[in-house]
């Protein structure tokens, strides 16, 4: 009987078992129709702009152009393409005054501070139900721009370091509305993951004078957890994937951050996100996931630095075991989750 194998992250020192004697199928995961919270009134669909604040970004569609505008004071603006706007109960708010750098300097030393900051709501479309898997690739290419958008002028504030770009999709994965949306949140700090990814691809780079994400990438584009690749991306499912069916979307061109993406990588992005999410979609019955943006926002990172997208399906539950290590056990190998995101592709 084979052993379960304990697999180190890329760069992360983290073990996961990739339990192969309790190996589940990706179809083990596939859940009955879930009932969908009914709510009388949802607060994001066109409408009901009243009920949110003033958004600070709205992209209205022109004669074919999309103009930017936002929100100003009581006024709403509507036949709206894309809004964002601050969160009603957000994790960070903004300062009441700008601080000044030695007072951001000595907040960041500190063990006790304001959580300052911004929390945003972006909502992916008019449509109630347009999410990723199901979008017409022209308005995931504007919630591309928009993320973009909004990431520009949040980490040109003096007090952020941070900004992360994620999605929640399906109550169990933490989605509190069904419209399709993301959020935006600008923190004071680097957070920990994305912080230990730069302190050892920064290490990598010094030694080798090589970017260790290109290098992952080079290996896992031939290799069996390779899941799909076009002109600008490549996806894979990671060597030591925490959660089953978990995969990373790359762009092959070497970039810190997304902000200098063109146009023909933006449209290969949303065909890139809508192709994968369509396949998790179809393979086990729409379920809950997250997503996140992992990028270095500091000009230093760029030689070292790659940003991506980490796709977390919602299909195991952390129990007493991995939350008292930080040890996780997979079910599915990565191997095995690639072959499967593969067969859902190519249907």
């Amino acid at each position: 009987m084979p052993f379960n194998e304990l697999r180190r992250d890329y760069l992360l020192d983290r073990w996961v078992v990739i339990a192969t004697e309790r190996e589940r199928r990706p179809t083990d995961f596939v859940k009955k129709e879930r009932a969908q919270a009914k709510i009388s009134v949802c607060p994001f669909c066109p409408g009901n702009e009243h009920m949110t604040p003033p958004a600070l970004l709205v992209y209205l569609e022109s004669g074919g152009k999309i103009e930017r505008a936002k929100d100003e004071d009581d006024f709403r603006h509507k036949n709206w393409v894309v809004r964002c706007f601050p969160n009603l109960f957000p994790a960070f708010s903004p300062p009441q005054e700008a601080p000044s750098k030695r007072k951001i300097m000595k907040s960041r030393n500190s063990a006790l501070v304001d959580a300052i900051g911004h929390h945003e709501v972006l909502v992916e479309s008019p449509d109630h139900d347009e999410h990723p898997s199901d979008a017409r690739l022209t308005q995931l290419v504007h919630v591309i721009n928009a993320y973009l958008d909004r990431l520009s002028e949040l980490s040109a504030k003096p007090y952020v370091r941070y900004v992360s770009i994620f999605r929640n999709h399906g109550s169990e994965a933490g989605a509190s509305l069904s419209h399709a949306h993301s959020q935006i949140i600008a923190t004071p700090f680097t957070p920990k993951i994305v912080k230990e990814e730069l302190a050892a691809s920064l290490r990598y780079w010094r030694k080798n004078n090589s970017c260790i994400f290109c290098e992952i990438m080079e290996k896992e584009g031939d290799s069996p957890r390779f899941i799909m690749d076009n002109q600008n991306f490549l996806v894979f499912a990671p060597y030591a994937s925490v959660n089953p069916l978990e995969f990373w979307i790359f762009p092959k061109k070497h970039e810190a951050s997304p902000l200098k993406l063109s146009k023909k990588e933006k449209e290969n992005f949303a065909k890139t996100l809508k192709t994968c999410l369509s396949a998790l979609k179809n393979l086990l019955n729409d379920p809950p996931y997250n997503f996140g943006l992992h990028i270095a926002m500091e000009k230093a990172a760029s030689p070292h630095y790659h940003w991506h997208v980490e796709v977390y399906p919602k299909l195991a539950i952390w129990a007493g075991f991995e939350k008292s290590t930080g040890m996780y056990i997979n079910t599915v190998s990565p191997e095995t989750a690639a072959e499967s995101l593969r067969e859902a592709i190519s249907v």
